[in-house]
């Protein structure tokens, strides 16, 4: 007589759930994936030439700045403002409903999306930083720890946005979007130093994650002349943990 055993899943079979979703993931978003990448492409060229417009020839320090900033601009949009519209949309039109009926679990689902968000963030980091070095003619003292921190930037935008996607009602959360992108633009510490904001707006960005992305990104590209403080590293960790386990959270309560 023959039994059967079930067999618990394994870390293997976990990690390979979730390389499978997000190769299923890249192919299903294939036919956008040109046009997120031109997107990402003119946003790094934008942010390089309007800013070099406004500022003119500016000292070696602003300059490192703003060759900087680009990069960073596009990997935090990518995270806060796309991942949101597509998650939304994908609520909005039911196929995230359905996607969550498939045999996987919720976090490897979660997790796929968040790898497949923060590897599309790269190209346009990349082409941000070849702007910015071209634009200003800069010389960046690239730290070895640089790509890795750039995975957690693009990690952290990501799992803020999607978290905001899964807890806000769509509607809600692709309005936040909007105004998101001006708020990173214009009114966040990422292309000039937080000195030139009034004293609340410096206080609120020692606690939200936008400015500690950029200082990573700025000590990862010029780590000579600017340097990652510890306790931004603990709110930009802090702000990762608390997205992932909320987007988790919400994914396992909209079974």
């Amino acid at each position: 007589m023959t039994t059967l055993t079930a067999t618990a899943p394994t870390r293997t079979d976990g990690l390979r759930q979730t390389l499978l979703l997000a190769q299923w993931q890249l192919r299903r978003q294939s036919q956008y994936l040109p046009l997120m990448v031109v997107v990402q492409v003119f946003m790094a060229v934008a942010t390089v030439v309007g800013y070099g417009l406004l500022v003119g020839d500016p000292d070696p320090v602003t300059a490192l700045f703003l060759a900087t900033g680009a990069p960073t601009i596009t990997l935090i949009t990518v995270g806060l403002v796309m991942v949101p519209q597509m998650v939304g949309q994908a609520r909005i039109e039911g196929s995230l409903d359905w996607m969550r009926t498939l045999p996987v679990p919720r976090v490897a689902f979660l997790l796929s999306d968040l790898l497949v968000w923060t590897l599309i963030a790269l190209p346009g980091m990349a082409l941000g930083v070849l702007a910015g070095v071209l634009r200003f003619d800069v010389d960046l003292s690239i730290a070895p720890w640089f790509l890795p921190a750039t995975l957690l930037v693009s990690l952290t935008a990501a799992a803020v946005g999607y978290a905001m996607a899964t807890v806000l009602p769509p509607q809600l959360a692709m309005l936040l979007t909007q105004a998101l992108v001006f708020i990173v633009l214009l009114f966040s510490p990422v292309s000039y130093p937080a000195e030139r904001m009034p004293a609340w707006l410096q206080t609120a960005h020692e606690w939200l994650p936008i400015e500690p992305m950029a200082q990573l990104v700025r000590a990862g590209l010029a780590q000579e002349t600017f340097a990652m403080p510890a306790r931004s590293l603990v709110v930009l960790v802090t702000w990762a943990v608390v997205a992932l386990a909320g987007a988790a959270v919400a994914l396992r309560r909209r079974a």
